[in-house]
């Protein structure tokens, strides 16, 4: 099909691989738990574009750059790194408590914030390159495969399984964790600890090997 083989193997398998936790799942659940249902849903929204752009540099070969060279993955591993320790610290130095939405209403440029920030996050992982080059290639036939088409296919398909699922995890985290929010003193907490996650993210970004 259009160059594609086992195309449901390759929806299972993507499901699975949503499942398992990373950084743009970590991502999602700060937003959702420290700002809310619709702060989760443009993180979720940010990430998927940001995946939509892995798979467009994917489809057309841009992708192999990062794998072949190693001062290309460095450069953009380390932007990352200093992204999500940028994010971490700026949260908990805040002196504003971010997570009470009684307090602080989340406006069209919050969200788009947001949104920004979650495509930031996943565009400048080097592993979610290195990971649709290398997982997506086993489901396209070399023989008939027409172009950057069944590339595009899917790797839209792993974009939507994904943002279902996040969409899912930031509604029921929010959900979860609404009255926390509303306390003050446990707003500021949890300010805090995500900007340790954060930070914790970069680092663990950084140590992991190509």
């Amino acid at each position: 099909m259009l160059g594609i083989v086992n195309y449901s193997g390759f929806v299972i398998a993507g499901i699975i691989l949503n499942l398992t936790p990373g950084v743009d799942t970590m991502y999602i659940l700060t937003r959702s738990v420290s700002q809310g249902k619709r702060a989760g849903y443009y993180s979720v929204f940010g990430i998927g574009t940001g995946a939509l752009i892995h798979t467009t540099l994917g489809s057309l070969g841009l992708s192999l750059i990062l794998a072949k060279s190693a001062t290309a993955f460095l450069i953009v591993k380390y932007l990352g790194v200093g992204y999500l320790v940028y994010l971490g610290v700026k949260m908990i130095l805040a002196k504003n408590n971010q997570f009470d939405n009684d307090k602080q209403k989340l406006e069209k440029l919050d969200l788009k914030k947001i949104y920004r920030q979650g495509v930031i996050t996943n565009v400048l992982n080097p592993k979610v390159a290195l990971f649709f080059i290398a997982f997506i290639p086993q489901f396209i036939d070399p023989y008939y495969a027409k172009g950057p088409l069944p590339f595009l296919l899917l790797g839209l398909t792993f974009m939507t399984t994904g943002s279902l699922w996040c969409l899912f995890l930031a509604y029921s985290s929010s959900w979860i964790t609404r009255m926390l929010r509303g306390n003050d003193k446990i707003g500021k907490y949890m300010q805090k600890i995500s900007g340790l996650i954060f930070i914790g993210l970069g680092l663990r970004l950084l140590l992991n090997e190509k």
